[in-house]
């Protein structure tokens, strides 16, 4: 394990003077066999949702949005559970806004016993020597911690977080806590998650993959087998894609992989380097199953669309195969038929096709074809389509100088749907 970190340590370096080039062709000759977080859903009914949703924009002050969204999760009818958690953190100096970033990240904590659960974690923790500044930043960043059950468990997890926090850059691999059995999970967690932060795999990341039972933390040979492949294909340990290409290499052994491989250039007609490009922009393309990756190129070709456009699309836009095959023929037709925009058009920004028909597609075409009739020419798909709606107005609106057109084309605009 230290020499991976050591070898992750040189490879990213090498990554800062050069892009790193490796040959898909070679990537899996040397190397052998590789081998849910926790998220809780509401069971409560309209009623409970509406009650949670106000509660939570009255008592904190969250947006109606992310309360909807977080009522999904957690719903109460009433506010004496909650207020009592919400009095037990404030007592325990937590601020509104680190209160409010707990309850976004773990809203199940509202429903939690307070007194036999919580207080007697949170006294826990402030026994063991954390200062209230401390102990409020740490379970603000990572308040699922709270969610475990044994004490020792909760205070390497806690220690972990702080180390990770307040270490600089020169990070010294940590000496796991004698409290974890030898070759647990968390013990094991704890040195998985301490190599991907050497790499530099970042602290949301990181915290995220620490609270959750996902086998890529879990494991060990396996982990650093599918460490190196990831590290070796370049992928930039700051973002998601890292940790997603991670739990690809994990699930899939080499003969699966070689397997997908096979299909996807004798049946599909892709070549080896263009499916490892699109892997490298969406790397949750080599989990699909080809039949759901041969129903998407179907789908292009039975739109009229030529090979090499359709690799193209699935390069640009790796995420269009999740689609299905109704809504890409809708969306294409439409632009193609309804817009007069070339086939090509789409092929060039297949991102297009990713976008909402009713909150983005039909307005802003309505608008266009609004101006078209009077006299304007059809611009180019890109220029209509990929702005945001604030510049799209700017662009197309706004600047006429016709006030009554103005105001057409907002209403236009801002209809529910294409008539």
């Amino acid at each position: 394990m230290y020499s991976l970190i050591h070898y992750g340590r040189r490879l990213l370096d090498l990554q800062k003077c050069r892009s790193l080039r490796i040959s898909s062709v070679n990537l899996f000759q040397n190397d052998s066999a590789f081998s849910n977080s926790f998220f809780s859903t509401s069971s409560g009914d309209g009623k409970g949702q509406n009650f949670t949703v106000s509660y939570l924009v009255e008592s904190l002050g969250l947006a109606s949005k992310l309360a909807e969204s977080i009522s999904k999760k957690v719903t109460f009818e009433n506010k004496a559970n909650p207020d009592t958690v919400l009095s037990l953190l404030r007592s325990h100096g937590f601020t509104d806004s680190q209160i409010s970033d707990i309850v976004t990240d773990y809203p199940q904590l509202l429903i939690e016993d307070a007194e036999k659960s919580l207080a007697p974690k949170l006294q826990s923790l402030q026994s063991r020597g954390a200062s209230i500044s401390e102990l409020t930043k740490i379970l603000s960043k990572v308040p699922k911690i709270l969610e475990l059950k044994e004490d020792k468990t909760i205070s390497v997890y806690y220690d972990f977080v702080k180390e990770v926090i307040e270490a600089d850059k020169s990070f010294e691999h940590r000496k796991l806590s004698p409290l974890l059995p030898q070759g647990s999970v968390q013990e094991n967690k704890i040195r998985n998650v301490s190599v991907l932060r050497e790499v530099g795999v970042s602290q949301r990341l990181l915290f995220s993959l620490l609270m959750s039972d996902d086998q890529i933390v879990c494991g060990k040979e396996r982990f650093e087998e599918s460490l190196k492949k990831v590290v070796e294909m370049g992928f930039d340990p700051t973002t998601s894609k890292f940790v997603e290409a991670l739990k690809v290499f994990y699930k899939l052994s080499d003969e699966t992989i070689q397997e997908k491989l096979c299909v996807l250039e004798k049946r599909l007609g892709f070549a080896s380097g263009d499916v490892w490009e699109i892997f490298k922009k969406s790397p949750i393309f080599l989990a699909l199953s080809e039949k759901k990756i041969a129903n998407s190129v179907e789908a292009f070709v039975g739109l009229g669309f030529s090979r090499d456009e359709i690799t193209r699309i699935l390069k640009n836009f790796p995420w269009c195969v999740n689609l299905s095959a109704e809504t890409v023929k809708k969306k294409t037709e439409f632009l193609v038929k309804k817009m007069n925009w070339p086939l090509k058009a789409v092929a060039l920004s297949p991102q297009v096709l990713g976008y909402s028909m009713e909150k983005r597609i039909v307005p802003r075409c309505n608008v266009i074809k609004a101006l078209m009739s009077k006299g304007s020419k059809l611009p180019s798909m890109e220029y209509v389509l990929k702005s945001t709606n604030e510049v799209f107005l700017n662009r197309f609106v706004r600047k006429l100088d016709d006030k009554e057109l103005v105001a057409v084309l907002l209403a236009i605009f801002t209809r529910d749907h294409a008539s």
